[in-house]
């Protein structure tokens, strides 16, 4: 391409969106390098669905500076961008007396961080909080809330185009050289020149760094995996977690309502050697369930709709286990590189305050001058299911696509799907739609609602069936000259 940016992101996970939303304030081109063919494809769309309070992260480390402002900010920006969040709080369980002291050491520290309303809980107002949990005590955390990561990411993506900024996805980075002030990076797909580069590349931002000529950095994937069941409010309205040990790759299995009503349970903490190896394991699912059930008895008997797996981008090596801080930095030795690297739980919470350190950074390349039209405000899509008797009734009548129910287990109606198909960023898959109504995610996990999904994306936007695939090409879901009818 023959346009020179202003700013190349690579990488389209939260922090990526957000630094494009973010730096789409400013007059400047923007655009944003993918890999994959949608946005949250890794890790952002792989994960717990929970925003961080901070007490969790090292006093005086960029993480729990980041996550603390994220999060006090987390429900006035959800609210702008459209996108579900539940106030649910968030609830710890100590099964000894060392596990309370554990507790009382995280109330500290969050403290320090400047969380509020941090408290421990006897045995009653544990039990009384959270009907059924096990545990001898317990630890409030008021601040907490639950939402949906991949829609979060896709309005962070959508509001930044909609404010000038421009993706570009089946873009592997293959090559980076830097030469008279202007990078070039060659992708899968051709060529794109900028005069700043953002590596928000997440678990290959190791790779993209070594690319550009800054080594020194080494991610180490570790594998998280997931069981979500069907919910139940009265089984579980909190997410809760078990008091915190040392050396594990995470928080440790828990147990999260979502947006949607299911539960997740999760996630497993092993250290692998491919970023992409999202395999769920029989050994590591009865695992999670036998934790599960130690933290909640009353899963005990029921049975998972679905499995699913994230992959952590960590600094710490295996045999240190736990979290080193973010990497954030302006590269001296490359100028123009802005590298994030290590950025792992709480990076969701934090993304936007990551982004804003990120054009700060920036600013030291090339001015800021504000942009008058910038537009903060994006509206959410229609979600019938949420809607009352009288109002779906006024939908049915505006739009008949709104009396089609395509899918049963989540009341996703045909207008819904076609509203997903024509998304802003023109991603035109089977996963795009899942993400963004929640069609085939419920019970039946597509059984019923895929084939005519299938039938909408031929009929209605003229694909061949060798086009249509789960996550882009590679994923095909039909034959090549398969007939449709």
């Amino acid at each position: 391409m023959n346009t020179v940016y202003d700013v190349l992101i690579v990488g389209a996970g939260a922090v990526g969106c957000a630094a494009a939303r973010e730096l789409s304030r400013y007059r400047l081109r923007t655009a944003v390098l993918e890999k994959e063919y949608d946005v949250a494809a890794q890790t952002s769309g792989r994960n717990s669905a929970v925003v961080h309070a901070g007490f969790n992260n090292t006093p005086g480390s960029l993480m729990a500076r980041l996550c603390v402002e994220g999060s006090r900010a987390f429900p006035a920006l959800c609210a702008e961008l459209g996108v579900p969040l539940l106030k649910t709080g968030k609830v710890l369980a100590a099964f000894s007396d060392s596990d309370v002291d554990v507790l009382r050491g995280l109330i500290r520290r969050g403290r320090l961080n400047g969380c509020t309303g941090l408290r421990i809980l006897s045995r009653e107002e544990l039990h009384a909080r959270v009907p059924g949990v096990g545990g001898i005590a317990g630890m409030e955390s008021p601040a907490t809330c639950v939402f949906d990561p991949f829609l979060y990411t896709v309005a962070l993506a959508e509001n930044a185009v909609q404010n000038g900024a421009e993706f570009f996805f089946g873009n592997e980075v293959l090559s980076i050289v830097r030469k008279d002030g202007v990078f070039r990076v060659t992708t899968s797909k051709g060529e794109f020149s900028s005069r700043v580069l953002v590596n928000c590349a997440g678990l290959y931002a190791d790779r993209i760094s070594s690319l550009a000529g800054v080594e020194g950095y080494r991610i180490y994937p570790c594998r998280g995996e997931y069981l979500i069941f069907e919910g139940d409010p009265e089984l579980l309205s909190v997410p809760v977690y078990p008091a915190p040990r040392k050396g594990i790759g995470g928080l440790g299995v828990h147990l999260t309502p979502t947006t949607e009503g299911d539960i997740l349970v999760g996630p497993s903490a092993e250290y692998i050697e491919d970023p992409d190896d999202t395999a769920s394991t029989a050994e590591i699912q009865r695992k999670l369930l036998d934790e599960a059930v130690q933290l909640l008895p009353g899963l005990s008997g029921r049975v998972p709709i679905a499995s699913y797996c994230g992959i952590r981008a960590k600094q710490a090596e295996p045999s240190e286990g736990g979290f080193r801080d973010f990497v954030i930095r302006a590269e001296e030795s490359c100028p123009g590189l802005v590298n994030l690297i290590g950025i792992e739980s709480p990076g969701l919470t934090a993304s936007v305050p990551i982004a804003r350190l990120v054009c700060h950074l920036v600013g030291g390349f090339i001015p800021l001058e504000e942009n008058p039209g910038f537009d903060p405000v994006r509206k959410p899509s229609i979600r019938f299911r949420d809607k009352s008797p009288e109002e779906r009734a006024a939908l049915v009548a505006s739009d008949p696509d709104w009396g089609e129910v395509v899918c049963r287990c989540r009341n996703v109606t045909r207008r819904e799907i076609l509203d997903a198909l024509e998304n802003p960023l023109g991603v035109r898959t089977v996963t795009a739609v899942k993400y963004r109504t929640r069609a085939c995610s419920g019970r039946c996990q597509g059984g019923y609602c895929l084939s005519r999904i299938a039938d909408i994306m031929l009929r209605e936007f003229g694909m061949r069936p060798e086009e249509i695939t789960l996550r882009g090409p590679g994923s095909e879901l039909f034959c090549k000259g398969a007939k449709h009818e």
